[in-house]
């Protein structure tokens, strides 16, 4: 990178933001994608919309898969480097975020293995047991993507 391409990063990225590696702001920007298209993916669905609803929730999963693969890539390598982002607050706030923070992670580890099951039935074509277990992993998936980009929210933009 040159010197002036340099210089106007530094005058256009926030301090805050700039000290952080960029994995983070990639990993909820992944999240946020998956929200879009998991909400697409619904209205495509309930308007009868098969082929649209299939692109939707293909995308949805791409972009999770990439959000996973970014996650652990960071922790795995740079949080040794620059340890955990820890939340400033105290108090209620504290309570409520750790509340957040662990309703999002077991969510998104009970998460995996019913989108992998509901993927698995559509590409069987097996469409009874995957409209089922649409209807309970849907929800969950969309709680976890929602509350990923709330706690990245929380931990470096407040």
């Amino acid at each position: 990178m040159n010197a002036s391409a340099l210089a106007l990063l530094q005058e256009t990225v926030p301090a805050a933001v700039a000290e952080v590696p960029i994995w983070p702001h990639l990993n909820a920007v992944m999240n946020a994608t998956a929200t879009v298209f998991l909400v697409a993916g619904l209205l495509c669905i309930k308007a009868g919309n098969k082929r649209a609803h299939g692109v939707c929730m293909v995308l949805a999963g791409i972009a999770s898969a990439v959000f996973l693969a970014g996650y652990l890539y960071y922790h795995l390598t740079f949080e040794k480097e620059f340890g955990p982002r820890a939340f400033d607050g105290n108090g209620v706030a504290k309570t409520a975020y750790l509340v957040l923070l662990l309703t999002h992670v077991l969510g998104a580890i009970i998460n995996l293995p019913m989108v992998l099951t509901t993927f698995t039935l559509a590409a069987r074509r097996d469409w009874e047991r995957h409209k089922r277990w649409a209807k309970r992993t849907f929800p969950l998936w969309l709680y976890v993507s929602v509350t990923g980009v709330i706690v990245y929210w929380v931990l470096y933009k407040l």
